[in-house]
């Protein structure tokens, strides 16, 4: 069990590797980054403060800062006030932001049909809920041993923490 767990690991950082790759083209063709990518697509649903998309993402909240602040000077979000914290302003997709989001998602959806080609929507459907439990038992060990002073660390987001509409949108 244990060793084929092990290659399973290797097996999903390969995948998560091709798929960061596709992700990469797929944004710039449009001019982004994915990095910009994920993050427009988490304030897609609703305005966030930095911190939470952050959260979210499972990502440093200074590099998402960095993220942020290069949409809010190429024009494709703004800072809005948060009316439940003056010092922590929400980040927001402008016009053109949602635009730029949409032209990627489309091409994304492309991509998808193509790489799931020949798989069954059925294997697919049981291969993402046998990741989710994987992802929730690995979380819940790495917060056991976290809590046990082992050194593992729990850090980063929940798996479960991101939207549904902006977590489909992610290439993951």
């Amino acid at each position: 069990m244990a060793e084929e767990l092990a290659l399973l690991v290797a097996d999903v950082f390969e995948a998560a590797g091709a798929l960061r790759r596709a992700g990469e083209a797929l944004a710039g063709a449009e001019g982004q980054t994915q990095a910009r990518w994920q993050l427009m697509s988490v304030v897609s649903e609703e305005s966030l403060p930095v911190a939470r998309a952050a959260r979210r993402l499972g990502a440093a909240r200074q590099g998402v800062q960095r993220i942020a602040n290069e949409l809010v000077r190429d024009g494709l979000a703004e800072f809005r006030d948060n009316p439940d914290h003056r010092t922590s302003s929400m980040l927001a997709l402008t016009p053109s932001g949602r635009r730029a989001l949409e032209a990627i998602t489309a091409r994304a959806e492309v991509a998808h049909r193509a790489m799931g080609e020949g798989i069954a929507q059925a294997d697919l459907a049981t291969l993402r809920a046998l990741l989710r439990r994987l992802t929730e038992q690995t979380d819940q060990w790495a917060e056991a041993e976290a809590e046990a002073g082992t050194g593992a660390e729990a850090g980063g987001a929940k798996r479960g923490s991101r939207s549904r509409a902006a977590t489909d949108r992610l290439p993951e």
